[in-house]
């Protein structure tokens, strides 16, 4: 059988686990190994109980994490307590030999005798690289770029101890078979990014050159991303004093002429829905990512769920039009938002990226991107085919106005919060109130042009369909393959994008199915709910997931089999 080795680091914020954990990464990168990382964390800076977990072998690529771990890394007693009821007959159970437990696979090591207690994770890495069979080699050139030149001592400290470690685990390490076969060769080299990364470079790539935003998990690493490019892509990053004040910054940037975008969560959303009605009547384009995590209120804030698409889709008062892009994979959060950017400029109005926690801070190995077949947004009107007396709301066909930048021409831009007149002047005259409220609403007729197809996986009219979207996409589609190899007739019906929904472009697939089950990681069926609204068609099936962890395949498998669980 091909392998599928799931291995999972323990222990408290402030040990080291993420160190040990994006380290290995790289170095399975760089060998040209198949992997999946995830993380799962609390919300404070030390103690609690962390994880990283790497899912690596021949059977990859990985899209999902999974439940079972046949290499355990503990870094503290707690950690054993808390998984070893997930440890396959197999498994290697890695822990300070001070309070080594009595179990089958346990490789008590003296981290003491090795080295000082800070070094501990770095000790852990090495033994774990041993075990995978990994060159020395590639892990020391990894811990070598992390330390870098300015620190020779501390790079000495750390090679000692991996040189240590893996002399130990010549004979400290039991007999195994989890050393990782050789990877097949890959033409192209690979990077390794998550979700929130794979976000920040396509709106980059897009041409973004502004961001707001005000701290809040899981999105904030997109700005720290955004952070590290900015300067040569000419991006200003804003951090503003609150949520508010973040989609209002946004706005006037936009207004100006700079593609802007705000990247938040649930609770800081709450607090830029009055700004979402303000985009819709200025008609600015602006980009809003929702990182998704449990509410309501604080909530959970380092778990992950998929319960604001109702909240989302209904933000704002008023009537005005919308598009919501939600990515299932790292591929798409770099495309969808990308095209989410290019998507506000053209339809002059909010649009949104969905994402959530477990998509954002998942990370596996991807081909790299191609900027240049990503168009940079193109900004405004020319102002020679504009007449005078400008009329920045012009009433059109299509809802489009010409939309010119304050400042760069003869023509004065006017643009106002109240109702208006074509030229932007505030305005209570009823028929006038009617023509724009139409006029706004015929954009919608744009953003259905562009929604993008749901995807089918496996034939139409299957025994069974699941149908998902974002980020479940990777555990669903593993859900399939499994059944598949039973000889089921399983397909999958994804959408990355939730708004607008074209009956069109999948009701056919809905009805053609023996059986329908909708995956999605929210206690109400939210998006069976607007499927239900939207075409009339019941998925009376459900599975969902509302504890705070990411959906697996064997989550998915369990509730197909005892459908009352679901």
């Amino acid at each position: 059988m091909a392998q599928d080795i799931n291995l999972l680091i323990g222990g408290e914020a402030g040990q080291g686990l993420v160190t040990i954990g994006q380290l290995l990464g790289k170095a399975l990168l760089r060998t040209g190994h198949e992997f999946f990382a995830s993380q799962s964390y609390h919300s404070r800076i030390r103690g609690g109980h962390n994880t990283f977990a790497i899912r690596a072998g021949g059977a990859g690529p990985f899209f999902a994490a999974r439940e079972s771990i046949d290499i355990l890394v503990a870094l503290n007693a707690e950690t054993v307590e808390l998984h070893r009821g997930q440890l396959t007959d197999r498994a290697l159970l890695i822990v300070d030999a001070a309070h080594a437990p009595k179990l089958p696979g346990v490789i008590p090591v003296p981290f003491a005798e090795l080295g000082p207690e800070k070094l501990w994770n770095t000790a852990a890495l090495a033994l774990l690289g041993q075990i995978l069979g990994l060159p020395p080699t590639s892990l020391y050139r990894v811990v070598e770029e992390m330390f870098g030149a300015k620190h020779p001592e501390v790079l000495a400290e750390n090679r000692e101890i991996m040189e240590k470690s893996r002399e130990w685990a010549k004979t400290g390490v039991p007999a195994h078979d989890f050393t990782l076969t050789a990877p097949t060769p890959h033409s192209r080299q690979r990077l390794l990014l998550n979700g929130n990364e794979a976000v920040a470079l396509g709106a980059l790539a897009g041409g973004l050159k502004f961001c707001a935003f005000y701290p809040m998990t899981p999105a904030t690493s997109i700005v720290v991303e955004l952070i590290t490019h900015a300067e040569v892509m000419g991006c200003v990053i804003e951090q503003a004093e609150d949520e508010i004040a973040a989609i209002n910054m946004a706005i006037g940037a936009s207004f100006a002429g700079a593609p802007a975008m705000v990247a938040t969560s649930g609770g800081g959303f709450a607090l830029m829905a009055e700004g979402v009605s303000l985009a819709a009547m200025t008609e600015t384009p602006v980009l809003i990512v929702v990182g998704q995590r449990p509410g309501p209120a604080t909530g959970m804030p380092t778990r992950t769920e998929q319960a604001d698409l109702e909240f989302v889709l209904h933000a704002g008062h008023g009537e005005f039009p919308r598009a919501i892009l939600a990515p299932g994979s790292i591929e798409e959060c770099f495309t969808l938002s990308a095209r989410a950017l290019d998507l506000a400029e053209r339809s002059q109005s909010p649009i949104f990226l969905l994402t959530d926690q477990f998509l954002a801070d998942s990370a596996r190995p991807v081909a790299p991107f191609d900027p240049t077949a990503v168009t940079p947004v193109k900004i405004g009107t020319d102002p020679q085919s504009v007449a005078t007396p400008y009329r920045r709301y012009l009433l059109t066909p299509d809802g489009i106005s010409p939309r010119l930048l304050p400042g760069l021409s003869k023509h004065l831009v006017v643009a106002d919060s109240d109702e208006h007149d074509e030229e932007g002047h505030i305005s209570e005259e009823h028929d006038l109130r009617i023509a724009m409220v139409e006029k706004r609403l015929r954009k919608l007729e744009l953003l259905r042009r562009e929604t993008v197809a749901p995807t089918l996986e496996g034939e139409k009219g299957a025994e069974l369909l699941l149908v998902c979207w974002g980020s479940s996409l990777g555990p669903v589609r593993e859900a399939a393959a499994t059944l598949r190899a039973q000889g089921r007739r399983v397909a999958t019906l994804h959408f990355s994008q939730v708004w607008p929904l074209l009956p069109e472009q999948f009701l056919a697939t809905l009805q053609a199915a023996e059986k329908v089950v909708c995956v999605e990681g929210n206690a109400t069926g939210q998006f069976a709910r607007l499927i239900r609204r939207e075409t009339g068609f019941v998925m009376t099936e459900r599975i969902g997931r509302y504890d705070g962890l990411p959906f697996t395949a064997r989550f998915i498998l369990e509730r197909l089999q005892n459908p009352e669980k679901a």
